[in-house]
């Protein structure tokens, strides 16, 4: 039962990998001029968009925990907070909804 967990979390990100690039792009050339967010633009932010946002978030926040000593020793502490931890969160909890 556990390799087939694991198998499933590898999947699951490789599968985020590959195809997030994809559909951003794909939202972002039909996303109207005037300001106003479609309603699949929503569902899909709501539905796909979200939920790997806070997988990002939780792997930054453990890579940032691991990197800690090193950022540490380097004077870059703050930095590496920002982009690892900071900037995946708000993307996922800060952003409106649809908005990419």
């Amino acid at each position: 039962m556990h390799k087939i967990g694991k198998r499933s979390m590898i999947l699951l990100l490789v599968a985020a990998m590959v195809f997030i690039p994809f559909g951003t792009s794909a939202f972002a050339e039909s996303k109207a001029v005037d300001g106003d967010v479609s309603a699949e633009a929503m569902a899909a932010d709501l539905i796909l968009i979200r939920p790997l946002g806070i997988v990002a978030s939780v792997l930054g926040t453990a890579v940032f925990i691991v990197s800690l000593p090193f950022s540490a020793l380097g004077g870059n502490t703050k930095t590496a907070c920002r982009k690892l931890v900071q900037d995946p969160a708000s993307f996922t909890f800060t952003r409106p909804l649809g908005e990419f």
